[in-house]
């Protein structure tokens, strides 16, 4: 039996078996050996020279991966945003390769990347959609944009991230494997579990753990038991742009709303658009800017005062430390203390550490050893 008839096999049996406490530890076993035999074909192909994905080299402050179904708009959507210039056309398979496009954002550049149409079975290498996806992983958001006639293909999409080991709008697991000489597993866990113990250790022996200590710290299930077990999962977050509006009457538009709401998708977290009008896209910039989480630090230079034209812009919650990391040279080696002013500081020109915790609209001088 060949690998692919092997997962054919593991996800019939899966299926085919109700779900219960006493069909917990052998369903743990099904899903953590499924998961490993997936690999094992990827690796396979990958190999016989199924490619590694577009070389899109990245660019800016932040990442963002526009998904979509072929003819939902991404072109034209990224050309509205940004300065690119992606072909258009009304028929399916227009974007052959990656179209990446610069948004210029108060103050940020972020790279958008018009990814070609994923067709159903992309996961699985149909259409070129394993190299696809391979570029959606390294983004910093996904953003789904969807017609409003064809909601369904939201379902779709996400599976066939799931099936790529993309994770959507959650944290990893919080578990920790520590391996040990011997003793077997020892599991430890500091809330309730639904898992016993015996799934636990048949899940992490399936993927080569014998001997260790595990700590569990939150009430997971069995595929966040196998997520947990593997090293290749991404965690992303992600939001919804429902584009072509312009071609919606009021009256349907409760049947969008509906649509939405029947997929958890919140109609007022949707962002609604008419890239062909360019309609919509000041509140999309925002939500963007909003979900990747960015601040802007802006630099006080000896002799030239703040630079209030090109800030900083680096993740929320980073230090002046990761501010000097990204400023490249010698900075890191040369420096002192900085003084902040600003939302962070307890007062102007705070003397701080490479510790300290910067906010939005920082303004920062660093004092450097010559």
């Amino acid at each position: 039996m060949g690998l692919e008839e092997e997962i054919e096999e593991l996800e019939r049996e899966i299926a085919e078996t109700p779900y219960n406490k006493s069909t917990e530890q052998h369903i743990g076993r099904l899903k953590a050996k499924l998961a490993e035999k997936k690999e094992e074909l990827e690796k396979r192909q990958q190999g016989g020279g199924g490619g590694g994905g577009y070389a899109v080299e990245q660019h800016g402050d932040a990442t963002v991966a526009l998904v979509g179904f072929p003819s939902v708009g991404k072109s034209t959507l990224l050309n509205a945003l940004t300065n690119a210039d992606s072909e258009v056309g009304a028929y399916e398979f227009t974007t052959l390769d990656v179209n990446p496009g610069m948004l210029q954002y108060r103050g940020a550049n972020i790279q958008v990347l018009d990814v070609p149409g994923l067709i159903e079975g992309a996961a699985g290498g149909r259409g070129g959609g394993r190299e696809v996806l391979s570029v959606v992983r390294t983004a910093d958001l996904v953003v789904f944009v969807l017609s409003p006639f064809e909601l369904q293909q939201y379902d779709r999409l996400q599976q066939e991230l799931y099936d790529n080991k993309v994770r959507l709008d959650q944290e990893p697991p919080s578990v920790t494997v520590s391996e040990k000489g011997r003793g077997g597993i020892r599991v430890t866990a500091s809330v309730d579990l639904d898992l016993d113990e015996d799934t636990v250790g048949e899940v992490l022996r399936q993927h080569g753990v014998v001997n260790a200590d595990v700590t569990i710290r939150e009430n997971l299930d069995v595929d966040r038991l196998v997520d947990a077990a593997m090293d290749n999962r991404v965690y992303l977050p992600s939001m919804v742009t429902v584009n072509k509006m312009d071609l919606v009457d009021r009256g349907y538009l409760e049947t969008v709303e509906a649509g939405l709401r029947e997929r958890d998708i919140d109609p007022d977290e949707a962002v609604y658009v008419s890239a062909e009008q360019g309609k919509g896209l000041d509140a999309l910039k925002e939500r963007l800017w909003h979900e990747l989480g960015l601040i802007r630090v802006y630099m006080d230079k000896p002799g030239r005062g703040v630079d209030s034209d090109e800030p900083l812009v680096l993740p929320a919650e980073s230090s002046v430390g990761d501010a000097l990391e990204k400023l490249g040279g010698d900075f890191e080696e040369r420096f002192r203390f900085a003084r902040v002013s600003g939302p962070s500081a307890k007062h102007d020109d705070q003397q701080v550490g490479e510790d300290h915790v910067l906010e939005d609209e920082d303004v920062m001088r660093l004092v450097l050893r010559k």
